[in-house]
Parts: structure tokens; sequence; C-alpha cells
């Protein structure tokens, strides 16, 4: 089963990376780090936060938020308790490039689960808390 699973995973990260680049010009990982940003409170997190919830080591994160600057979806500051700390903050523009890219996201995980619920009833169950969950 844990194969299986492992499987269906990365066929969905697969769909689910396509479809951001190409209607986007996002990558999966940068649409979710825009994601975390835009759920923080002040729409701020620090590296090392943001970092753990991407499951990325600092220096992959380091070059994903660079990106993310470059593009104008995200600025530094600097904490002002630890001046060694830095948070990374969502832009006006990076908002508004997740919220456009969120519908093309969504869209993509639904399809993929019920192409793979179509496939494979008997993962009907998990596929389905998985489906209630997108909100």
């Amino acid at each position: 089963m844990w194969s299986r699973l492992s499987a269906l995973h990365a066929h969905v990260e697969g769909r689910l990376a396509t479809a951001l680049q190409r209607r986007h010009g996002l990558g999966l990982s940068e649409y979710r780090a825009l994601g975390f940003l835009a759920e923080a409170p002040r729409g701020e997190l620090r590296m090392q936060d943001l970092a753990a919830g991407l499951g990325l080591n600092q220096s992959s994160v380091t070059r994903l938020v660079a990106r993310l600057h470059a593009a104008d979806f995200t600025y530094r500051d600097s904490c002002p308790d630890d001046r060694r700390g830095v948070y990374t903050v969502i832009t006006a523009v990076g908002r508004a490039r997740h919220q456009e890219a969120r519908a093309t996201y969504e869209e993509t995980l639904t399809a993929a689960l019920d192409e793979e619920v179509a496939a494979a009833p008997d993962l009907a169950p998990l596929l389905g808390t998985a489906r209630g969950s997108l909100g």
C-alpha cells in the first residue's frame, strides 16, 4: 500500500508542478511558499520556519526565496529582536500571483484525485478525505 501511495503522490505532484509552471510561471515549492506566507500573521515567516513548512533544507529555501524576491513576490526583512534573524515577507504582487494560481492548483488536484479514484476504487475513501481537505 505504501508503494501505491508513494506513486500516487509522485504522479499528483508532477501534474500540479506542470500546471502551475505552464499557467502561472510558478514552481510547486514557490506556490506553496507563497501560500504559507499568505496565511502567516503579517504575511511573514522566518526563513527556518518557511524551510520547515516546505520540508526543505536551509540552502534550498534560500535559493527559493531568492527566486521569489527576484520576481517581486517577496522581500526580506530583518528581525527587530534578533539581528541575525531574517524574515521573508509576501508582497501584494506575490499575494495576487498566489491567488491566481490557487484555482489552477485546486482544479488540477481535484482532477488528478478523480482520475486516481477511477483507476483504483479501493483508494476512494483515502482520496475522498484528501479531496475534502482542499478548502
